[in-house]
């Protein structure tokens, strides 16, 4: 998937009735953007950034609500799991809380606690245990506060190689990135999205 579908990506889930449904409104105004991250609407500056990525790669969020991971660059619909990936260090909204994707796995990874599909999802590749972990864009992790345990990037790659039919989509450290499915839909690898009724 290139950088431009993966944007394309997340702009048609979150247009699709099933995010719409789930996703609070960020406040109106006339005139402005009315796009939040981590609970905040962007400052002046921090909408500059999100404009200048969208101008990058040729399309525009809808103005809803988000999570934004500024360590990892993971990025999702507020309360829902991760969606894509922005290049990190943003700093879009404010901290990231740790009930932006709902949560009630007791794990959690940057403050945040996974949503359920979060942790199916690096099930595939891990055993995963209840903690606190930090993770950052060059895919390594650890648990909170101690060195680095691990690579995502090279466990994806690992589970690939198991199960060939299986695809993970393993993206280069720092490269724009979608989620290739969760329970509201999916995208391919060609970047073409679908969402069940």
């Amino acid at each position: 998937m290139n950088r431009r579908s993966a944007l394309a990506c997340i702009a048609a889930f979150a247009l699709s009735p099933v995010a719409n449904a789930q996703t609070p409104s960020p406040s109106k105004s006339p005139g402005a953007r009315k796009v939040t991250f981590n609970g905040r609407p962007l400052s002046p500056e921090q909408l500059q950034r999100l404009e200048a990525l969208e101008r990058a790669y040729g399309v525009r969020i809808p103005d809803l609500a988000y999570w934004y991971d500024n360590r990892t660059g993971g990025v999702g619909l507020w309360q829902g799991p991760a969606l894509a990936a922005f290049p990190p260090g943003l700093e879009l909204g404010g901290p990231m809380p740790a009930n932006a994707s709902l949560g009630g796995t007791g794990v959690f990874v940057n403050g945040r606690e996974l949503h359920p599909l979060d942790v199916a999802g690096l099930s595939q590749i891990m055993v995963v245990m209840r903690g606190r972990y930090w993770a950052d864009a060059n895919g390594y992790f650890g648990a909170e506060n101690g060195p680095a345990m691990g690579n995502l990037y090279m466990l994806a790659n690992a589970a690939r190689a198991r199960q060939p039919s299986v695809q993970h989509r393993v993206y280069a450290p720092g490269e724009l990135s979608g989620l290739t499915g969760n329970s509201a839909g999916y995208c391919t690898a060609a970047g073409n999205c679908a969402y069940p009724r």
